[in-house]
Formats: structure tokens, C-alpha cells, sequence
């Protein structure tokens, strides 16, 4: 055969002294997050931890997800470096609201030609947000997979371990009828109704992501792409506190969707919507978009990005340390006999 015919695996799409290279250069990202539990590096079949001592009753808390298609916006911008923070916070949040503290992270980012200076970016950001979070990056997987993904195109997921004492789980077991709803404001739509978005923002207003956003001191890609916030840092205190008895991170599905996971058989929730103003650009995408009330509750976090239910008696003071500390924090509604969640 010809040395023309030939193949190999370049020739076929995949480059994997680009991708070893690439690998290299995310070592010193890696190493930046590790910890005192951290055993191993970078290039092992696995990571290693060592579970932390001092729990008598541990138990571990994982979680997988990804940012959707938020990741569309950074295609059009061209930054990729704000989408592995949310990926992280997103992940953290998710196992936060049931008492846990993150211990590792591990990430993948699959793409159909692997371009160095965007995986750097990814997983630098990443790396940031684990390093905020206290939580060692102990490993991943990048995939070179040609004509499975579009040029330009990637897709990115997390999976995270935590960790919580058996007696402090939080499983929305002791909420009762009575307790307050506290809620945590958002940094903007985080990573869910980005479908939606799209649409509204891109075909039904006509904007590119250089203009300016409506209302907004910032430009259309950098409103959309404001970081989903973990919650970890205003929280991690009250976690074994009495008067905490249940978190629900407001992702897909909004306050409805979310808040109804937590609550046990026979409790409801009423929502004072006169409690928050919803954030501007919720209101411009309603607004531009014809879109109902109820679906933009349903799509959006509109503002609130985490919900705390409290005890009564203990209310008032847990928001007032979260004021201190710098929170948006306020008391939106509170649990009911019945079930499902209401707004009035």
C-alpha cells in the first residue's frame, strides 16, 4: 500500500501528542487545588483521596451535572473560562443543600478537535472555582472525539464527593408547617433556561453578544455568562445549626420545580412574589419574549438563587448573619399544610 493511503490516528481526526501536550499544561492548574487529603497527581487510572478524619458518622455525598447549553453563549463570545466556575458552584450547590461540604471534583470535557488554548481556559476556571470551594481537583477526562461535535463546539460535565456527619443530613424531614422560606439572591440566570434565553435574546430582540444588554451596565454576552454562585461560603456556617431544616438549589424547574423536593408528604409552600424585585434582565426576557408568569417561574431562577427553610423562632437571626456577612438575604414565604408550591 502506498505510504499516501496510509492511516493512522491523526490522520483520522485525532491528535494525541496535542492532546498529551495539552494534558502537561493543565498540571499546574490540577495541583493548585490539591489539599492534605490529596494522594495522587495528575495522569493516574484514578484519584486518590483520603477521607478527612475527625467524623464519626460520615457519610459521602456525590453528585454529576453540567452547565447546558449556557455553553452556546461562550461558543459565541469566544470566552471559556467563566463556564467551568459555573460547572463547579453548580455542583457544590447541589450537594450543599444537603449538608455537605465538597472534598473533590473531577471534570470531562469532550470535543471534536481539541484546541489547547480553550481547554486550558475551561479548566482554569474550573480550577479557580474548586480552589474557592476548597476542593481538590483530583482528576478528569478530556476527549478528542471528530465528527461527533460541531467545529468549535464542546461539552462539559462535573461530578463531585462531599461530605456530612449522618446526624447533620439535611433531607427536608424535620420541615414542618410554620417554617419561613429565606431566600439567596442569584447572580443572574446561573445555567438553566439558556435554551429559552437564546431564543429570546438572539432571534426574538436581534441582539449579537457585543451589544449592550437592556438595562443592563454590561454587554449581552457578559450578562449571560455572569458565573452561577456557590453558596457554600454564606451557608457553610449554618449547616449544623438547629433552626436550618432544608436547602433547595433553584435550578431547572425554578422555585416551583425545586422547592417541592425538599418538602415531606402534606407540606406545601406559599411564595410572596411583593417579597423580591426580580432582577432586570428576567423582566426584559419576559418582556421581549411574550412569555407567561407562571413559565418564566418555571424556566427561570428569577433572582433567587438558593431557598433556606428556617424554623420560625429562628428566622430573624439567620437572616440577620447572613446581612452581616454581605448576603441579599429576606424572608419570602413560608411552609404550609397541603402540597405544592403557591404564589401570591
Amino acid at each position: 500500500m502506498p505510504d499516501d493511503d496510509r492511516l493512522d490516528y491523526r490522520s483520522a481526526g485525532v491528535d494525541l501528542e496535542r492532546a498529551e501536550r495539552t494534558t502537561e499544561s493543565l498540571r499546574a492548574l490540577v495541583a493548585s487545588t490539591r489539599d492534605e487529603h490529596t494522594l495522587s497527581e495528575l495522569g493516574l487510572f484514578g484519584g486518590l483521596y483520603r477521607v478527612p478524619p475527625g467524623h464519626r458518622k460520615p457519610v459521602l455525598v456525590s453528585s454529576a451535572d453540567g452547565v447546558g447549553t449556557k455553553l452556546k453563549v461562550a461558543f459565541r463570545t469566544g470566552r471559556h473560562d467563566t463556564v467551568g466556575q459555573d460547572l463547579v458552584n453548580h455542583c457544590v450547590n447541589d450537594i450543599l443543600v444537603q449538608g455537605a461540604r465538597p472534598l473533590f471534583f473531577l471534570d470531562y470535557l469532550a470535543t471534536g478537535r481539541l484546541e489547547e488554548e480553550v481547554a486550558e481556559e475551561v479548566v482554569r476556571g474550573v480550577a479557580t472555582a474548586c480552589r474557592e470551594n476548597e476542593c481538590a481537583l483530583l482528576g478528569g477526562e478530556t476527549a478528542e472525539m471528530p465528527d461527533f461535535y460541531a467545529v468549535g463546539e464542546y461539552d462539559l460535565a462535573g461530578f463531585i464527593v462531599g461530605i456530612v456527619e449522618e446526624d447533620h443530613v439535611l433531607d427536608g424531614g424535620r420541615i414542618r408547617p410554620g417554617d419561613r422560606l429565606v431566600g439567596l439572591d442569584s447572580s443572574g440566570l446561573h445555567t438553566n433556561g439558556y435554551t429559552l434565553a437564546r431564543r429570546i435574546v438572539f432571534e426574538r430582540m436581534g441582539l449579537s453578544v457585543d451589544d449592550p444588554f437592556p438595562g443592563e451596565d454590561a454587554s449581552v454576552g457578559e450578562t449571560l455568562l455572569r458565573v452561577h454562585r456557590s453558596y457554600l461560603g454564606p451557608l457553610r456556617s449554618e449547616l449544623t445549626g438547629a433552626g436550618l431544616r432544608g436547602l433547595a438549589h433553584i435550578t431547572g424547574g425554578g422555585i416551583p420545580g425545586n422547592l417541592a423536593r425538599i418538602l415531606p408528604e402534606g407540606t406545601g409552600a406559599r411564595v410572596d412574589l411583593e417579597s423580591w424585585t426580580v432582577p432586570n434582565v428576567f423582566r426584559v426576557m419576559a418582556s421581549e419574549g411574550g412569555v407567561e408568569p407562571a413559565e418564566m417561574r418555571r424556566a427561570f431562577n428569577m433572582g433567587v438563587g438558593m431557598i433556606a427553610v428556617v424554623e420560625e423562632g429562628e428566622t430573624e437571626p439567620f437572616v440577620e448573619r447572613l446581612r452581616s456577612e454581605g448576603e441579599d438575604a429576606w424572608v419570602l414565604g413560608e411552609v404550609v399544610k397541603g402540597n405544592g408550591v403557591r404564589f401570591h
